[in-house]
């Protein structure tokens, strides 16, 4: 099951490597300002590389994130199945407390 630290893990990794991914085309960009047009054609088919290494990498993070959506969907769906008065109980505290606040303001 998916925890909050694997989650925040995930995000790091995703972050870094579109910083990484960021940083490399904007290299390559600027390296291809100033050279000729068959080497141009080189550093921008390198910078659309590392594009679509972004673009795979946030793939493969939507893909996990869906999976484990899913599977703290089905978790949550046994758990309200074995326990349903606990789980009414904590619905019911869940509203009192919300209504509670709401009735502060």
């Amino acid at each position: 099951m998916a925890t909050r630290k694997n989650l925040e893990q995930t995000e790091e990794q995703l972050l870094e490597t579109l910083r990484k991914s960021i940083e490399d085309a904007e290299a390559l960009l600027k390296e291809a300002a100033g050279v000729g047009e068959e080497k141009a054609h080189e550093l921008r088919a390198r910078a659309m590389g590392a594009i679509h290494r972004a673009t795979d990498s946030f793939k493969e993070t939507q893909e996990k994130a869906i999976v484990q959506s899913k599977e703290a969907a089905r978790v949550t769906d046994e758990y309200v199945h074995e326990n349903p008065w606990r789980s009414i109980g904590m619905v019911g505290l869940a509203g009192l407390l919300l209504g509670v606040i709401i009735g502060r303001r």
